[in-house]
C-alpha cells in the first residue's frame, strides 16, 4: 500500500466518524485503533518468531502466566488471543463494544513493569471516548465494527518504504488541525516547513565542529527526514 492508498484509506476511515464525533477527535478513534492492531501484529509475529504454532497463539491467555510473563518481559505487554485485532475480526456478528473495553483494560493492567513509561495510559482516550460512538452499546459496536473493517488492510509489517503511523498521524494532524480549535498551530507545523527550517539550520552549522541548539519551548518541530 502506497501514501496514495493509506491517504485514501484513512479519510475514508475519517468518513466513518462523520457525525458521530468532532473533527478534532477523529485522530484519537483512528490511530487508537491502528496502534492496537500494530501492536496486536507485532505479538502474532513475535509469538511466530518463537516458533509457536496457529494453534498455539489460539491459546495465548492471560490464566498461561509463564506464557504472558515471557512475551511481557521482551514486548513490554501481552495481548490474549480473545482480544487480538484479528480475533475481532473473526467474531464478525458476535464482536462487541465490551470485547474492545475489556481487551484495553486488561492491556493496561499486564503491562510490564519495565515498560510502564512507553504504555501506561496511551489507550485512555481511546477508552473513555467509545461511548461517544453511539447512545446505545449496539451503535457502538457498530460503529467500531465498520471502522475496524476500513483499517484492517493498513500494512503493519514494516517492509513499506516509510513510516505508517507517522504517516497516519501526520496526515489527520493536517486534514483536522483546523478543527481543534484557535491554537491548532501549536499541535502541527508542516512537513515542508519543517523540511525549510532544517535546510536552513543545516547550511548554517555546516562547517561547525560542535552544533548547540536552544528551543526553550521545544515546539521547532524539526522533524524533517
Amino acid at each position: 500500500m502506497n501514501k496514495q492508498q493509506l491517504a485514501a484509506k484513512i479519510w475514508e476511515s475519517a468518513n466513518q466518524m462523520r457525525s458521530k464525533i468532532e473533527a478534532n477527535e477523529y485522530k484519537d478513534y483512528i490511530l487508537g485503533f491502528i496502534f492496537y492492531k500494530y501492536l496486536s501484529d507485532q505479538l502474532v509475529q513475535y509469538a511466530k518468531k518463537q516458533g509457536m504454532s496457529n494453534a498455539e497463539i489460539a491459546l495465548l491467555s492471560e490464566d498461561d502466566t509463564e506464557t504472558a510473563d515471557y512475551i511481557r518481559k521482551d514486548l513490554g505487554y501481552f495481548i490474549a488471543y480473545d482480544n487480538l485485532f484479528s480475533t475481532w475480526l473473526a467474531k464478525g456478528s458476535d464482536f462487541d463494544v465490551s470485547n474492545v473495553r475489556d481487551a484495553l483494560s486488561a492491556f493496561e493492567r499486564l503491562i510490564h513493569s519495565n515498560h510502564k513509561k512507553l504504555f501506561d495510559g496511551i489507550f485512555n482516550t481511546l477508552q473513555t471516548g467509545l461511548s461517544k460512538l453511539g447512545e446505545s452499546a449496539a451503535k457502538q459496536t457498530k460503529a467500531i465494527s465498520d471502522l475496524l473493517q476500513l483499517i484492517k488492510a493498513i500494512p503493519m509489517d514494516g517492509k513499506q518504504d516509510y513510516d505508517v503511523l507517522g504517516y497516519i498521524y501526520e496526515y489527520l494532524i493536517e486534514k483536522f488541525a483546523a478543527n481543534a480549535g484557535k491554537k491548532a498551530g501549536e499541535f502541527y507545523t508542516p512537513h515542508e516547513v519543517s523540511l525549510l527550517m532544517s535546510e536552513i539550520i543545516a547550511h548554517h552549522v555546516k562547517d561547525k565542529e560542535k552544533i548547540e541548539i536552544y528551543d526553550p519551548t521545544s515546539g521547532s518541530g524539526l522533524f524533517a527526514d
